[in-house]
């Protein structure tokens, strides 16, 4: 019940399959086809009991990060379900560690997910996840498309 979902992405194209419980199954792959140096790790592979999920990423981006936009999207059974970005870098007083990171330095972060905001349905979620380095969402840094399955209700 309590698996480790864990990855390293470098290949670009090919899904990979992260984790899988009585309750959920995830998978990855990028939106594009450049190889990047990244690894996330998540515990508990769950989403029962409200989990706290403890979450660790590694990524080599390649290009500098004096400004970033995160935007998600988020399709629930093939309809869009949630749209949500922030900006976490924009040069002035940021307070996160990816901010001002220059091409090819190692990003090392633990990081606390809340699950328990957001009880997931039983049924089939893609979740696009973008980095950009413009507010103009021109020039991507990162994109990830997860697939994640809900194999039973929360309620």
């Amino acid at each position: 019940m309590f698996g480790l979902l864990f990855f390293i992405l470098f290949t670009p194209g090919v899904s990979e399959f992260l984790c899988s419980s009585s309750d959920l199954e995830m998978s990855y792959t990028f939106c594009d086809s450049i190889a990047h140096a990244f690894m996330f790790n998540l515990t508990p592979c769950t989403l029962m009991n409200k989990p706290v999920w403890k979450a660790g990423l590694t990524w080599i981006p390649r290009s500098d990060i004096p400004f970033l936009k995160i935007v998600f999207h988020v399709w629930y059974d093939g309809a869009r379900a949630f749209h949500w970005q922030e900006l976490l870098c924009s040069g002035t007083d940021d307070e996160y560690s990816v901010c001002g990171m220059l091409k090819g330095e190692t990003l090392v972060s633990e990081f606390d997910i809340k699950g328990s905001r957001i009880k997931f349905p039983k049924g089939n979620y893609s979740i696009i996840v973008q980095g950009f380095s413009d507010d103009s969402e021109n020039n991507t840094i990162l994109c990830l498309n997860f697939t994640m399955i809900v194999k039973q209700d929360p309620f």
